[in-house]
Parts: C-alpha cells; structure tokens; sequence
C-alpha cells in the first residue's frame, strides 16, 4: 500500500500469495486502518470455487470493508469444475454477496471467455462478473482480444499485463515473456477505447511478469520501475 501510495494509485487487490487472512488480527486492523487513511480501496483475490473458503473471504470483505473479491473457477484439486457445477455454486452464494455488497469476479485464465460468459449469463447478478486478465489466457490457449472482446460488459476488475512473444531461436515454439505496460505487445488504446464504448467502469490492477534479478533486492527494484512506468502510462487513459 506504501507503493501504491507512492504512485498515486487508489486501489490495491491482495492476491493469494500475500493473503490477509494469514495476518495477525493487529496487522490486518493496520492494513485496514492505512487504507483508509491514505483513501486506497482494497480487493481480496483467492483461488478455487469451495464454497466455505468464499463464504469465510466474503465476510473478511466486508469486515475489512473491501470492495471485491477474485477467485478462479476451478476444485481444491486444480481441475476446472464443470459449468453446472460452478453455476449451482454461485446461485448458492449471490444472496450472501448482494447483502455484503461485494463484487465476485472471476478469473479468465481456466476458461474459455465464452463459457465464462454463459456461465456468467446462467446467474445473472450484477454483484457477479468478469476479472479479464490480458496475459494469463494465453496459457489456455486463447488470444488476449477475445477475452477482452467477450467478457468486457461483465468486467469487475482488468488485470492489464504486457508482454512480449518471441519465436524460439531454433524457429520451433514462442517464448511469452513480460513487458512495462506499454512497451509490450499488448494494444493498451484499441482495449481502453473498448472499454469506454460500452461504458463499463471495471477496476484496473497493473501486474507485471517481471523476470528475476540476481539478487531480489535487483529483483523488487525492477519490478517498482516497471510499476510506476505501468501507472504513468495508463494515465493518459485513466487519469484518476
């Protein structure tokens, strides 16, 4: 939050690998404290679809008073449940969302856009959408336009990474690597001019895959550059 502070970004999204549920009741009433202090919105983002385990992050959303939650739509066991299954978990769930007022978004990068738009389709709730991540689907495989293309009128949170694919040097296979947002393969205007056509209002979460130093030290100064490079770019489409 001091980082985002730093670059005069409003919103931070806590994923799994930095959960708030495994802080101490005292340093998760600091972290909520510093946000609203410094006027930062917060985001929870967890994995999988157990019902408990959303139920248990939807009522540490609202005690800590963030705004949404991101999850992906996949078992304990890393295989993607089928859509009959995720939707009879979520009309499970909706009514708990709409009386704790926190948006559910789920991740793009288990399922195809289309069948994460007709399950979305399926349970109609406005407390239910999209988080659109712009890389990690390409691990599906799916290009990055199509989820933006398909899911954009559900979207509650862009996850925007850049980066760069590069033929192997033996012209057999591609190497996807991270880029600074904007200075990668990712065509930042044609998606924000998407965005805005239709008029959804999603928030927007700078991710980098940035590529290990020598020392993490190098490592975690690499990544803040590339961080404040993302903002300063993105400013010219979001100047809030």
């Amino acid at each position: 939050m001091e980082k985002a502070r730093e670059l005069g970004v409003g919103i931070v999204q806590f994923g799994p690998n930095m959960p708030l549920d495994k802080l101490p009741e005292k340093e998760l009433r600091e972290v909520v404290k510093r946000a609203d202090s410094w006027k930062i919105d917060l985001e929870l983002g967890t994995v999988g679809f157990d019902l408990d385990r959303l139920r248990f992050h939807i009522q540490l959303a609202r005690r800590i008073g963030a705004i949404l939650l991101k999850t992906t739509p996949e078992r304990a066991d890393g295989t993607v449940a089928p859509r009959m299954e995720l939707a009879r978990a979520l009309r499970e769930i909706v009514t708990e969302l709409e009386q704790a007022e926190i948006g559910l978004a789920l991740d793009n990068s288990r399922m195809p856009a289309q069948e994460l738009n007709e399950l979305l389709g399926d349970v109609r709730s406005p407390w239910l959408g999209a988080a659109v991540d712009t890389a990690t689907p390409l691990a599906i495989p799916q290009g990055w336009q199509i989820s933006v293309r398909v899911l954009t009128h559900r979207a509650l949170s862009l996850h925007i990474k850049d980066f760069v694919v590069q033929p192997a040097d033996h012209g057999m296979g591609f190497s996807i690597k991270g880029a600074p947002v904007g200075t990668g393969q990712l065509n930042i205007p044609w998606m924000m001019e998407s965005i805005a056509a239709i008029r959804v209002d999603p928030s927007v979460i700078v991710e980098s895959w940035t590529p290990v130093q020598k020392t993490l030290p190098e490592t975690i100064a690499l990544e803040h550059a590339w961080a404040k490079q993302g903002v300063e770019y993105l400013r010219r489409f979001i100047p809030d």
